[in-house]
């Protein structure tokens, strides 16, 4: 059996890796090099300047430690560079590339874009063309310019690697996780910042509190917020962008140096063409049932192009998924019930399961939250603004959701989701022992007051917060 992937991020690389492990003739095929968003422009690269940005904020904290020193400068294009060291080390040092092809799979790159002539046959934008009896379309997603006027004039998240300066006044528009990732690292990198978020809340999606609590950080920081705000155009200006947006009834403007969007991340089926294939598409996804099958039977998709989880850690099961599918006939199906995420603002802020609000709408639930502020390690860092949040349904006492704010959560949230992976109940939570001080104590001090509250047996609280 020959199967083509198309696209060489987590889900396509994933994909092909699977299909040949299982014994299959694979080709995958990348328009640039394999790694993808999340390798090369994306997860690691942005990490790394959330990294930078984190260590000029900690300097606002060195008094209290002790420490005294002017604050560091923001060497802009060496902290590009730097970001761009991390991308290509995953890349060439961990060799994947020499890692895929030792695995058995035909690796192309740099084919440039590749579309469908029909439902087993591509053709490169170098002409080559590619044939296979199954095929695993995982050609990810790009960022998103709202169809208003003036959108030109406006930056994405992938064009912070261009900038040859730090701009002084900065809009964000978008308030979603990867708009408050940039407007935190530019603040904390010195820009004056306005976030602009359509919604009623910031990281809409996100449990209530997490969205409360981040709010107030940021305006703590000094951060312009606005929201159920709509922005209409963008317009030139002396020194940079004016953004017009609206409030109500209410028009206004801020004029700032550089306006960056992130409105979104539609799937790239159009680049493949996927109407020539009579492949089913809607909102700019690739339509797949819950065995990653498109309309045309022996045509999966993995990855962001479907729409479903638009995370790497999603991505890279569904590549499994898709691979194992193709080759053995669509049995498996992919599964994004615990799925945690954590995005790296400042604060930090993470979840897994659902959140308060969706576990209240369909179970009796139990739900406590365990201030940083009791706990030893968040004190001595200087970080004790924080929480860490459990859900429990109260029949099964098993947790349905978490929420974490603060230092590590991205850290402290793979915790909770292991529990939840292994069905555990909360009162077992409560009866773990993570090393002290840490933490993720937090989360074994929300299950020891979910579990007196809950009646299930008398548990005292952790030393450290029966002294609070």
């Amino acid at each position: 059996m020959r199967v083509l992937v198309i696209g060489g991020g987590p889900a396509g690389a994933n994909a092909a890796l699977q299909a040949a492990a299982l014994g299959a003739q694979v080709t995958l095929v990348e328009r640039d090099r394999v790694g993808g968003t999340a390798l090369n422009s994306g997860p690691a690269p942005v990490r790394t300047l959330a990294r930078a940005a984190r260590l000029v904020r900690d300097w606002t904290s060195w008094e209290a430690f002790g420490l005294r020193g002017p604050r560091p400068e923001v060497d802009l294009a060496a902290t590009l560079a730097n970001a761009q060291r991390v991308a290509d080390y995953a890349y060439h040092r961990r060799q994947v590339a020499a890692h895929i092809r030792a695995a058995g799979v035909d690796l192309v790159e740099g084919t440039g874009d590749v579309r469908f002539r029909d439902a087993n046959t591509v053709t490169a934008t170098d002409g080559r063309s590619f044939t296979a009896d199954r095929v695993i379309i995982a050609v990810g997603g790009r960022a998103a310019r709202p169809p208003i006027p003036g959108a030109e004039l406006g930056k994405t998240y992938e064009d912070v690697r261009t900038l040859t300066a730090l701009p002084d006044r900065v809009a964000v528009i978008g308030g979603a996780d990867t708009g408050c990732q940039l407007a935190s690292i530019l603040a904390d990198f010195g820009s004056r910042v306005t976030l602009i978020e359509s919604a009623p809340r910031i990281v809409a999606r996100a449990d209530a509190d997490i969205s409360t609590a981040l709010e107030q950080a940021f305006r703590a920081r000094g951060m312009d917020l606005h929201t159920d705000a709509r922005v209409e155009r963008l317009e030139p200006c002396d020194g940079g962008v004016r953004v017009v947006f609206r409030i109500g009834e209410q028009t206004r403007d801020v004029q700032v140096t550089t306006a960056f969007f992130a409105v979104g991340w539609p799937g790239n089926a159009d680049l493949v063409a996927a109407d020539a294939a009579g492949i089913a598409v809607e909102r700019g996804y690739i339509v797949t049932d819950e065995f990653l099958r498109t309309s045309v039977a022996h045509i999966f998709a993995a990855g962001d192009v479907n729409g479903h989880s638009m995370l790497v850690a999603s991505a890279t099961l569904e590549g499994r998924v898709a691979g194992e599918n193709a080759v053995r006939g669509a049995h498996r199906r992919a599964d994004h019930a615990i799925v945690p995420v954590g995005s790296f603002t400042d604060p930090e802020y993470a979840g897994v399961g659902l959140t308060e609000e969706q576990a209240r709408a369909r179970h009796e639930c139990a739900v406590a939250v365990a201030p940083y502020a009791d706990l030893l390690r968040p004190v001595a860092d200087g970080r004790p603004d924080g929480f860490c949040k459990l859900i429990v349904e109260t029949g099964s006492r098993q947790l349905v959701g978490a929420h974490v704010l603060g230092e590590y959560s991205a850290e402290v949230i793979q915790m909770v989701a292991a529990c939840m992976a292994a069905g555990m109940r909360v009162e077992d939570v409560a009866e773990l022992r993570p090393a002290f001080p840490t933490f993720t104590e937090g989360v074994a001090m929300a299950a020891q007051m979910l579990t007196r509250d809950l009646g299930v047996r008398p548990i005292s609280r952790l030393f450290w917060s029966s002294l609070t």
